[in-house]
């Protein structure tokens, strides 16, 4: 049997909160696991002290990436999904006042986030992004626990004890993917588009009403963080002052329409010009409006991860209101389930962390799954959309990750307008391509990803410690 999990459309595209999915969602999501581990060991209600320790890229980008505040979000019992995001500064402020937290709601525990959260510039071996849970019991006792946030918001222990069971539902699956060229023998084989083959699948996870409202509200999520970002002005949190930019493309571009809600502002933006110019502005405005939001501790979808949020919505909107005025949200879905199995294909071959692979396992990523999923829905062959991620991923092969300040903002928001533009452009060769005389495979462009983050320097994987993070200080801006 070969080693290899399921993944889901569901674990690809996720609902959370920014600025980070491996820094900030990851840690939370781990601080969920911990009080789940306590409460079935039968400790947790003798736990009187707790201290987090936050290991290689979490401490030394976390502040940045507010992974200290996520934990103790964490801690507290909040959920990503579910949380208002409105209450998130009050509730840590009370707590840094207080000296005090409620421990998942239940009980008061006195805390300190300045002297129990610790940020240790040394890596774990398992994984970058390594966390480990300490904690003392009423009868002088202490227990630990150490997880590793590895990308996407997933995360894991070094002894996977789950592995097993997603290997098992992997092998249920009516068509299991390992690489690009079973996704297309299949599709060849049932003569069926690759949203299809996804979606039977998926329909062996849940059932097709939980995957149509799951997707939903996925959509939801993401056309609200456009609406949001393009209507919100001011500075971007964190000390880099970085000006908000979407607000002041979207009102140019906008000009006089009018509209009350994220559905009427579809229809809206159909009635502007759309010359090439403005398509490029459009694209790039629901682009950088995600990851604005994101950088602002906003509620966004992983595409796959957190700061590359705004690729994938981006593209899908330029579907909506550019390419197709009569896009309904069975396009989104039949996006999606490309999409999706697109980032899994490069989570199971190479990584979807940039403390692992640099920008190029996540801008590069989203903009192959972008690509993809634009491809289907504009007629291409199953053989088209695979080029197309290849192309989309091969020109940001070696892509850093070297945020300024820690933080997800410089060169990150930008980044995610390149990404979409190239997704666009990826579709559309793709589109003119005789695709089954592809030069590179995408399987080979996942291997060779994957080859170059081995090679990759460290300190331009989300360390801060090279290029525009050293050259960029604080007092430069």
């Amino acid at each position: 049997m070969r080693k290899i999990e399921c993944i889901s459309v569901f674990d690809m595209l996720k609902v959370g909160v920014g600025p980070s999915s491996s820094h900030t969602l990851g840690p939370w999501r781990a601080a969920q696991r911990w009080i789940a581990e306590l409460k079935q060991k039968g400790t947790f209600d003798d736990v009187e002290q707790i201290h987090i320790d936050l290991y290689g890229s979490l401490s030394l980008t976390g502040i940045g990436h507010a992974t200290d505040i996520a934990t103790v979000l964490g801690l507290c019992g909040h959920d990503p999904v579910t949380m208002d995001i409105s209450v998130i500064d009050p509730e840590i402020q009370k707590i840094r006042e207080t000296k005090k937290l409620q421990f998942n709601g239940e009980k008061e525990i006195n805390f300190s986030i300045e002297s129990d959260v610790k940020f240790n510039k040394k890596f774990l071996e398992f994984h970058p992004n390594g966390m480990t849970f300490r904690a003392k019991l009423k009868n002088g006792k202490k227990t630990s626990s150490s997880f590793y946030s590895i990308g996407g918001g997933f995360v894991v222990k070094k002894q996977r004890k789950n592995a097993s069971k997603k290997m098992k539902k992997f092998m249920e699956f009516p068509y299991p993917i390992e690489k690009a060229t079973e996704l297309l023998a299949y599709c060849k084989a049932e003569n069926k588009p690759i949203s299809e083959i996804v979606l039977e699948n998926e329909k062996s996870l849940r059932t097709e009403e939980e995957i149509n409202a799951g997707l939903k509200q996925i959509w939801d999520v993401m056309l609200e963080s456009m609406f949001i970002g393009c209507h919100t002005e001011g500075t971007l949190p964190g000390g880099l002052n970085v000006k908000r930019r979407s607000f002041e493309m979207h009102q140019r571009l906008i000009g006089e329409e009018k509209y009350d809600s994220p559905e009427d502002w579809i229809t809206a933006i159909r009635r502007t010009e759309v010359k090439f110019r403005q398509i490029l502005k459009w694209v790039s405005c629901f682009a950088i409006s995600v990851n604005e939001v994101n950088a602002s501790l906003g509620r966004v979808v992983t595409a796959p991860t957190n700061g590359s949020a705004g690729t994938v919505p981006s593209v899908m909107m330029y579907y909506m209101v550019i390419e197709n005025h009569k896009a309904t949200f069975e396009d989104m879905k039949r996006f999606m389930l490309v999409a999706g199995e697109i980032g899994s294909l490069f989570k199971k071959g190479a990584t979807i962390s940039a403390a692992m692979g640099g920008c190029q396992a996540e801008i590069g990523v989203s903009s192959a799954m972008a690509a993809g999923g634009l491809t289907e829905l504009l007629g291409g062959t199953p053989e088209q959309v695979l080029m197309a991620a290849e192309i989309a991923m091969e020109h940001h092969l070696g892509l850093t990750c070297d945020p300024i300040a820690g933080l997800v903002q410089v060169p990150c928001i930008e980044r995610n307008a390149m990404g979409a533009i190239k997704a666009i452009n990826a579709a559309e060769i793709a589109l003119e391509s005789d695709a089954t005389k592809a030069k590179v495979p995408l399987d080979k462009v996942i291997e060779t990803m994957w080859d170059t983050a081995k090679d990759m320097n460290s300190k331009y994987k989300e360390t801060s410690e090279g290029g525009l993070a050293v050259k960029v200080s604080l007092s430069d801006c």
